[in-house]
């Protein structure tokens, strides 16, 4: 229920993130609690966020997703709201233990994850920049982890990971096309058509990869940061190709698997590009 690879790519953002701003790994040693805490929030939210999902959307999941663990019944709609609630205590236990900025801007994710979850998954394209925003806010998290402030380079960063997910969610919203239609949900796809929201798709990933070589032109990350993101932005470009080629439920599904391999190799460029001079 959890989608635990969701929850690790985005307590892995929360260390990028952590890296991107101050990057001397001798200097975390002491600081290794604070990786874990931050770690343990973004997971936790992540998790319940995806618990809180699956109990709001078990309708339409019956149509769109019927092995998911509330919409298949293994598991009770009740017994998926206390597991979000158990999962959401623990992020904000983490976050406040770290500092009041931290716990302030993981209380504003977690308002934004349930705005989502509650309204505004049935908005279409205003619900996907949402969910981006809460993939945003992980790596601006990392950055708080450090420092009472904001760099440029967390900023950058956290933009390409936001264009990359909206570019995912939009694709995702052909997948879920069935379901969301019959429950009125005006993605893309079901407002504008599969064909268009592949097109739009594309385009919020073709953004992102043509932005992805900024922090090395603001000299914010070593040359070291070139192969991992050449290959991400590879694979986004040649996803791209492919979803509007072909923006099938079933093809489409594969690229919002891909889509999330790209983001895992972007995150790897960032850390990579940071440890390395």
């Amino acid at each position: 229920m959890i989608r635990p690879v969701n929850c690790v790519m985005m307590g892995f953002a929360v260390i990028v993130g952590a890296f991107v701003v101050r990057a001397d790994i001798s200097s975390y040693v002491d600081d290794f609690w604070k990786f874990t805490l931050g770690f343990s929030t973004a997971f936790t939210f992540t998790g319940a966020s995806m618990a809180i999902n699956d109990y709001w959307d078990r309708d339409i999941d019956k149509i769109n997703e019927p092995t998911r663990p509330i919409a298949s019944g293994v598991v009770s709609p009740i017994e998926g709201l206390i597991l979000a609630s158990i999962l959401t205590l623990v992020g904000f236990l983490a976050a406040a233990l770290l500092s009041p900025l931290c716990l302030a801007t993981a209380v504003v994710s977690w308002l934004i994850s349930v705005s989502y979850n509650t309204k505004g998954k049935r908005t279409g394209l205003p619900g996907n920049l949402l969910v981006s925003l809460c993939v945003a806010v992980s790596l601006i998290y990392g950055s708080f982890i450090i420092k009472e402030g904001l760099g440029l380079s967390a900023v950058i960063f956290a933009s390409l990971a936001f264009l990359s997910n909206t570019g995912r969610e939009v694709t995702k919203g052909i997948v879920d096309v069935q379901g969301d239609k019959l429950k009125n949900i005006k993605t893309i796809a079901v407002s504008h058509g599969e064909k268009t929201a592949a097109y739009v798709a594309s385009a919020f990933y073709v953004l992102a990869s043509s932005l992805s070589l900024l922090p090395l032109y603001f000299e914010l990350v070593s040359v070291w940061f070139l192969p991992f993101v050449l290959f991400a932005d590879a694979g986004f470009l040649a996803s791209s190709v492919m979803l509007i080629h072909d923006h099938s439920l079933e093809n489409a599904r594969r690229i919002k698997n891909l889509a999330l391999l790209w983001m895992g190799f972007g995150l790897l460029a960032f850390i990579t590009g940071s440890l390395i001079r």
